[in-house]
């Protein structure tokens, strides 16, 4: 990964996980960090599944406009797709895709990360963008390795 701005990123996520209080707050953490310093990355948000009904996302900190998409049963959408896979999912153009759950009509272009705890995936990042494309190789290894370390906080401080 070539990208400064996402190797600080990892930097400063690594060093606040290391005394972050609970998961909610490592995720906060993660969104301001993004929103603040990617501007391609214009709705960025963390969805995990319902301990009480896992088949269904709960969408949790977040930055972009607000979505109506505050629960997303795992069959449905690019982030339904995404958990049940469980794989990266990049697509280019939203509008190219019958899975994409519109959000926003400036939305172009998505990329969905799962999240593993140990082996069970417990969530998602989802990041929005403007741009057609706007999604790279270096993206994906930069929220794949943002989803990992909030998956082994996870791991590590489950109750």
């Amino acid at each position: 990964m070539s990208n400064p701005q996402f190797q600080q990123i990892l930097a400063d996520v690594r060093r606040f996980a290391e005394a972050a209080t609970n998961a909610t707050a490592l995720e906060e953490f993660c969104v301001s960090r993004m929103s603040e310093n990617l501007p391609h990355y214009n709705w960025i948000g963390f969805y995990m599944l319902d301990r009480n009904e896992p088949g269904v996302l709960v969408l949790c900190p977040f930055r972009g406009a607000p979505t109506e998409h505050v629960r997303i049963p795992v069959t449905e959408g690019i982030c339904g797709a995404a958990v049940a896979q469980g794989n990266t999912i990049i697509i280019n153009d939203v509008t190219s895709d019958p899975r994409y759950l519109a959000c926003s009509l400036e939305t172009k272009s998505e990329i969905v990360v799962p999240i593993r705890a140990g082996a069970e995936i417990v969530g998602e990042i989802d990041v929005d963008s403007h741009s057609r494309s706007a999604f790279g190789p270096d993206d994906r290894v930069f929220l794949e390795e943002c989803a990992a370390i909030v998956g082994d906080y996870i791991a590590e401080h489950r109750d």
